[in-house]
C-alpha cells in the first residue's frame, strides 16, 4: 500500500506542478502516450492509480455488513426501509473504468523496449482491476453495458444499451484468466499488492457468486450454466491450496489468533492475502475503532441474537440443541463458545490496553452484542481518527470456504474437503472438529428451510461466522436468493426482568438494567438502558430479548436483487431498459 500511494502522489506531482504552460499542453489523456508507457516504471506508476480507484477503504470493509441480515444499526438506508425509487439512486461512474481501457488502449505503443512478460504483467493488473469493476456494477445492477474501450464524445457506443448478464460475466472471466496466467506469481508479504494469488482468490470469489447466483435465481434462464462458473470457483480456490503459499494464522492460541488478523498494523502475511495497509508512522489511519466504540459517530453497528446463537460450543456441539438457549443471561450464552465469539464481540472478561474491565457498552451497542473484532485496545482511539490497523480485503480462510461451498454445490463433499476447509477452520479456533451428522434444525428454521444438505448448512454457519463483518454478508444473500432474511427483527440479549441489575463481563457487578425510565437513585458502575416500548422494547413485555427498532418496516422484494438505474442515466441515454419492479 505504501509503495502504489507514493507512486500514485508522484502521478499527481508530474501532472500538476510542472510550469504555468501546464495548462496550455494537451490534455493529460492525450500527453500520456508521447510521455508513458515506454518503461516498467511508467507502466508501474499508472497502474498504481487503480489501487486508489478501485479498493474500497478499510471503513468501508468493515462497515459494509450494516446492510444485511445480522447487524443492527441506527436506522436502516432508504434502500430497505423507505419508498426508495430510481430518483434515490446516485447515477453511476465510469471513470474509473476509463482508465483502465485508456491503459490497455496505450501499455503496447513502446512494445519494442519492454519486454512482454512485463507488458503482461501490468495489462493482467489493469484486467484485475476491470473484472473487479465489472463484479460490482453487476452485483448491483445486472445487466450493464459492457466497455473494453476508451470512449471518446462522439463514439456511437457511448449511448448503447445494456449487454446481458452472460457477455459482460464471460468477458469478465475471461479478465480473471488473464490476470491469472500475467500477473507475477511472488507471494508479496505485505498483502499490499497484486499476485496471482489474488488473482486466483478473486476469480475464486466472482465465479461462486456467480454459480451460486444462476442456481437460485431461476428467473435469468441460466441454471444449466451455474455448474460451470462452480467448476471454476473450486479449481480457482483449489491452486491457491494446492501452492501452499498460504495457511490459516495459528500459533496455538485460539483465543487470540483470529482476532490478530484484525488488529494488526501489518497484515498476517501468512493468511492475509491483500489488504488495505494503514501505518501509524506514516499517519496513514483510520477512525474503525472511533465509529465502533462511540454512539455520537457511525451507527451503532451491533450484531444479531439469531446470528449469536449460530455459533458453536467448543466442544463442536450446537448451542441451540439446549433447552432455553434464547433465555440465557449474557453471561451464560457467552460461557464455553467458539473462541472467535468473544474475539468478535465484547465477551466475558474483555479488557482494554489499561486493563480496565469493558463489557458490552450499551450506550453505543444497540442489541448489546459489542463488537470488538477490528477496534484496538488502546481507549485512546475510541475518540479520534488515528487507528492504524490494517484491514484484509482477501484471507485465505475465504478461499477456504469458497472452495468448500463450491464442492459441496457440485455435490463432491468429502471428509477430505471438510478436514481442509471447515476443519482446518474450527480446529484454528478451538473447537472441538467433527463432520455434521444430522442437518442443523435451526440454521434450517431460522435461515434456510429448503436446505436440507448438512454439509452446506455447516459452510454456511462458517461463512457467517469467519467472514462476519469483513463485507461478503450482503453479496451472499443476494446470491443465496435470501435478501428477505433483511426483514428479520433485530434481537439482542435475553433480559429476565425489567429492573433487573445484569452482570456483562462476569466479574460479579452489574453493568446494566433495563428501565422504563432512569433511576432518582442511580447505582454507581451501572448503565441504565430506557425501554421505551418503540425503539426499544422487550418481546414478552416486561422481560424476552431486547428489540431494536421494532416499528421500523424493513423491506425487500424481489426487485431489490438490482438497484434501480437512476432516472438520471436513463434521461442521459434512452437506450438503457430499467430494472423490473422499478
Amino acid at each position: 500500500m505504501k509503495k502504489f500511494s507514493l507512486l500514485y502522489v508522484g502521478v499527481l506531482f508530474l501532472v500538476t506542478s510542472c510550469d504555468s504552460t501546464f495548462l496550455e499542453k494537451e490534455p493529460f489523456d492525450k500527453l500520456v502516450p508521447k510521455t508513458f508507457f515506454s518503461s516498467e516504471a511508467e507502466l508501474d506508476l499508472y497502474v498504481n492509480s487503480f489501487y486508489l480507484d478501485f479498493v474500497p477503504t478499510g471503513q468501508e470493509i468493515a462497515t459494509a455488513d450494516g446492510t444485511s441480515d445480522y447487524s443492527a444499526i441506527t436506522v436502516s438506508d432508504g434502500f430497505i426501509a423507505g419508498n426508495f425509487t430510481p430518483l434515490n439512486q446516485g447515477s453511476w461512474n465510469w471513470s474509473a473504468l476509463r482508465n483502465v481501457n485508456y491503459f490497455l488502449q496505450h501499455y503496447t505503443n513502446s512494445a519494442h523496449l519492454i519486454p512482454e512478460v512485463t507488458r503482461n504483467h501490468y495489462a493482467g493488473i489493469a484486467r484485475f482491476f476491470r473484472a473487479y469493476f465489472y463484479f460490482e456494477m453487476v452485483k448491483t445492477y445486472g445487466d450493464v453495458p459492457w466497455y473494453s474501450k476508451p470512449l471518446s464524445t462522439n463514439d456511437p457506443d457511448l449511448y448503447k444499451g445494456r449487454d446481458p448478464r452472460t457477455v459482460v460475466m464471460d468477458s469478465v472471466l475471461a479478465d480473471l484468466n488473464f490476470a491469472v496466467a500475467h500477473i507475477n506469481g511472488t507471494k508479496d508479504n505485505s498483502s499490499s499488492t497484486l499476485t496471482k494469488w489474488v488473482a486466483l482468490g478473486l476469480k475464486s470469489r466472482i465465479c461462486l457468486f456467480e454459480g451460486t447466483f444462476r442456481k437460485n435465481h431461476p428467473d435469468l434462464g441460466l441454471q444449466s450454466t451455474a455448474t460451470k462458473w462452480l467448476r471454476d470457483a473450486a479449481e480457482a480456490a483449489q491452486e491457491i491450496i494446492n501452492s501452499g503459499s498460504y495457511s490459516l494464522y495459528a500459533t496455538g492460541n485460539p483465543d487470540s489468533d483470529y482476532r490478530r488478523l484484525f488488529i494488526s498494523e501489518n497484515p498476517v502475511a501468512a493468511e492475509v492475502m491483500w489488504a488495505h495497509v494503514y501505518n501509524d508512522a506514516l499517519r496513514r489511519w483510520h477512525p474503525i475503532t472511533w465509529i465502533f466504540n462511540q454512539a455520537t459517530i457511525g451507527s451503532r453497528w451491533s450484531l444479531t441474537k439469531q446470528f449469536i446463537n449460530t455459533y458453536l460450543m467448543k466442544d463442536g456441539t450446537r448451542y441451540t440443541d439446549a433447552n432455553g438457549y434464547n433465555e440465557k443471561l449474557f453471561t451464560e450464552e457467552m460461557a464455553d463458545r467458539d473462541p472467535r465469539l468473544a474475539q468478535t464481540i465484547r465477551a466475558i472478561g474483555y479488557r482494554r490496553s489499561d486493563g480496565s474491565v469493558a463489557p458490552s457498552d450499551l450506550g453505543y451497542t444497540l442489541t448489546g452484542y459489542h463488537i470488538h473484532k477490528f477496534s484496538l485496545d488502546d481507549k485512546i482511539y475510541d475518540s479520534r481518527a488515528e487507528a492504524y490497523n490494517s484491514i484484509p480485503l482477501m484471507r485465505y480462510a475465504e478461499i477456504l470456504l469458497n472452495y468448500a461451498e463450491a464442492k459441496a454445490e457440485l455435490g463432491e463433499m468429502s471428509s477430505d474437503v471438510w478436514n481442509a476447509t471447515l476443519g482446518a477452520l474450527r480446529r484454528r479456533a478451538g473447537i472441538k472438529d467433527s463432520e455434521p451428522d444430522i442437518a442443523d434444525s435451526y440454521l434450517q428454521e431460522e435461515y434456510f428451510p429448503e436446505v436440507t444438505d448438512r454439509f452446506l448448512l455447516e459452510i454456511y454457519r462458517e461463512r457467517g461466522i469467519e467472514l462476519v463483518y469483513e463485507g461478503f454478508r450482503y453479496a451472499d444473500l443476494l446470491r443465496w436468493k435470501k435478501g428477505h432474511l433483511i426483514e428479520k427483527p433485530w434481537l439482542g440479549i435475553y433480559v429476565p426482568a425489567l429492573g433487573a441489575e445484569l452482570d456483562l463481563d462476569g466479574n460479579g457487578t452489574p453493568d446494566v438494567s433495563f428501565v422504563k425510565s432512569s433511576p432518582v437513585n442511580p447505582k454507581a458502575g451501572v448503565y441504565y438502558k430506557i425501554v421505551d416500548g418503540n425503539a426499544t422494547r422487550l418481546t414478552e413485555g416486561d422481560k424476552g430479548n431486547l428489540i431494536w427498532n421494532a416499528n421500523e418496516a424493513r423491506e425487500f422484494s424481489d426487485k431489490k436483487y438490482y438497484r434501480p438505474i437512476s432516472d438520471a442515466d436513463i434521461n442521459l441515454n434512452p437506450n438503457l431498459v430499467q430494472n423490473p419492479g422499478w
